[in-house]
């Protein structure tokens, strides 16, 4: 008997979505480069399952039925493209090669090409909810050759999480590289709820003085309402985890943050895209000036500026970084969606707003309650064009947004940094103002490049210089517009 599907790459997040497979009834082939791994997995967790080790690329694909689907969980890059060199000689036509790590979606693209010259199928596809979300259920975002999704749709459903009416937290996305776009995308919002979150700490443990016992019981009651989602509810469980001397263990760890690089993916593409994606830009960042640790002890010996205290009521106080962190929040998904929505016109993906919104309600880390309020403001206007327009979130913006600038204005008095908070903020200014000052930003250009602008007396597309100094003459340069 074959197996119904195959997969390379052994480390936590490929042995445990072999054990999820083989959970929901499917066979799996299992290869790894180091043999070991393979011996000691067929003898251990897999012991008694539907589980075939294998042991060289020819193995593992003869162990295969057709049309054969052989996963890569390795780590992104050149060992991918390596990979995919190797598998094909010994593939046929209509066999699937899926790449289910963290891709950049430029290269999903180019091998997606590549692999359907060659007469096979191609899967890129995210998949999130870390160790426990691969055997568990995590969120699957496949895209590449459409041809190939019936042939996976059984398996990757059947794995992933289901949200309460047993809907799959996974749906095609898109062509080529649509699915690892949208997994970028996901991280990018992760990493701007991660620094939301910890902003929202620190202006607790530093500006209010509260121990992490007193933010745990905070996060334990936010999780109840509006804020329930995973990222809350881990917080709320790190913040009471003691160390073996009964103290928390959060206050002995190194403040200095680490990446694999999607987030700053993420922030490159809103430029190229001429999409502004701030927060995340911001969240980005800030893990860049948490890692110049060395750096910054020696700046708070030298530099100077307010020490944080609070004299006011301090209840009132939590209750409006709750909303702070809520509609900074609402801001984040909004210019992700708007990155989303530009990347489709792009690239000629035609994805689902509202399906996305579903694939990210369960398994996945930015899982929560309100991905299902985006879901139904994308069921009702499909072509929204920013979430703030959405009576929902703009009636919720309205209600939070006195409470974002109180909470801005004491942090920036009393010098708590807040850089994802205040962009947020300054976001949803600029969002709705009318006019912003670009004007004398065109005429600036004009005057030092001959850029020429536009005039609010005269119809859009056409363009104009003014020859500021008498010497310029009339000739102008070209415009450029992302």
């Amino acid at each position: 008997m074959k197996a119904d599907i195959g997969l390379i790459g052994l480390a936590v997040m490929g042995e445990n979505l072999v054990m999820n497979m083989e959970s929901k009834g499917f066979s799996v082939a299992v290869y790894n480069r180091t043999a070991e791994k393979v011996t000691n997995f067929v003898e251990g967790r897999a012991k008694d399952k539907n589980i075939t080790g294998t042991y060289s690329i020819e193995e593992l694909v003869e162990n295969l039925a057709t049309p054969r689907k052989v996963m890569i969980m390795i780590k992104a890059g050149k060992p991918v493209d390596d990979m995919i060199d190797k598998l094909i000689p010994h593939l046929d036509k209509g066999d699937i090669i899926i790449d289910g790590g963290n891709s950049h979606f430029p290269d999903t693209i180019r091998r997606t090409k590549y692999v359907e010259e060659k007469g096979l199928l191609y899967i890129g596809t995210g998949v999130s909810g870390g160790e426990e979300g691969a055997l568990k259920g995590p969120s699957i975002m496949p895209g590449g050759s459409p041809a190939a999704w019936p042939a996976v749709k059984p398996i990757f459903q059947a794995i992933a999480a289901k949200v309460e009416d047993e809907t799959p937290c996974c749906d095609w996305v898109g062509s080529d590289g649509a699915g690892h776009f949208v997994k970028m995308v996901h991280n990018g919002i992760e990493y701007g709820d991660m620094q939301l979150i910890c902003e929202a700490y620190q202006l607790m443990k530093d500006l209010l003085g509260m121990t992490a016992d007193e933010m745990h019981e905070v996060f334990k009651e936010w999780n109840k309402g509006v804020l329930d989602s995973y990222l809350i509810e881990i917080t709320r469980d790190i913040l009471a985890y003691k160390d073996d001397d009964g103290q928390p263990i959060v206050n002995k760890i190194l403040d200095t943050a680490g990446q694999k690089g999607t987030g700053k993916w993420a922030a490159i593409s809103s430029l190229n895209e001429g999409v502004p994606l701030t927060l995340i830009g911001e969240a980005v960042y800030a893990r860049f000036l948490s890692a110049m640790k060395d750096e910054r002890v020696t700046a708070s010996k030298i530099l100077t500026g307010p020490k944080p205290s609070f004299d006011g009521d301090k209840t009132t106080f939590i209750e409006d970084i709750k909303n702070a962190l809520y509609m900074s929040k609402i801001v984040s998904y909004a210019q992700g969606y708007a990155l989303l929505k530009a990347a489709a016109e792009t690239y000629g993906w035609d994805l689902n707003y509202g399906g996305i919104a579903l694939m990210w309600r369960g398994g996945c880390i930015i899982r929560s309650k309100f991905l299902g309020k985006i879901k139904e403001a994308y069921d009702n206007d499909p072509k929204l064009n920013n979430l703030l327009l959405d009576p929902f979130f703009k009636n919720t913006v309205e209600k939070c947004q006195q409470s974002l600038r109180n909470v801005l204005a004491v942090a920036v008095v009393k010098g708590v940094p807040v850089p994802a908070f205040a962009t947020a903020l300054n976001y949803y200014d600029g969002y709705r103002s009318e006019r912003l000052p670009a004007n004398l930003l065109q005429a600036q250009r004009d005057y030092f490049g001959a850029h020429t602008y536009e005039r609010v007396d005269k119809p859009r597309g056409e363009f104009f210089h003014t020859n500021w100094t008498g010497e310029g003459g009339s000739t102008s340069a070209s415009t450029y517009t992302v």
